[in-house]
């Protein structure tokens, strides 16, 4: 069972506390890709959200090969978790919508004529400190 929650208050804050999280990719070569997404959220119980305003190789990455995984890490709060699952890309409708609207701000002004993807990860494990769930 996945329960994001009790890390939204760390993870949906990641930027602010000057610790962006960390996305990995690989498209159909196989090749790794590391990314820093300042807007990594909690969407909800069992997913990770973010807007990908850059539109380059992590996007590249995921329209070849869903699988991503993430990490955040707060030395300071004694946070980490790593997540593993499959993203979903939303290039419009009411899900790239929704999470537009509950990206940072400092991302939007990164991309002001809103033309990012909407990035939903269905997360199928996090492990950390205290903690190691796997989707059933």
């Amino acid at each position: 069972m996945i329960d994001l929650s009790e890390m939204a208050e760390f993870v949906d804050n990641a930027a602010a506390q000057g610790v962006p999280a960390l996305v990995a990719t690989a498209g159909k070569d196989g090749a790794p890709n590391l990314a820093f997404k300042g807007s990594l959220m909690v969407w909800d119980k069992d997913h990770l959200a973010f807007w990908e305003r850059a539109k380059g190789e992590t996007l590249h990455d995921l329209e070849e090969n869903p699988k991503i995984a993430a990490l955040y890490r707060n030395r300071e709060a004694g946070k980490m978790w790593r997540f593993w699952g499959v993203a979903e890309l939303h290039t419009s409708g009411d899900l790239r919508d929704r999470v537009m609207a509950r990206t940072i701000q400092a991302e939007l002004d990164r991309d002001p004529e809103r033309t990012g993807v909407a990035v939903v990860i269905r997360v199928d494990r996090v492990s950390g400190p205290g903690t190691n769930q796997t989707r059933e």
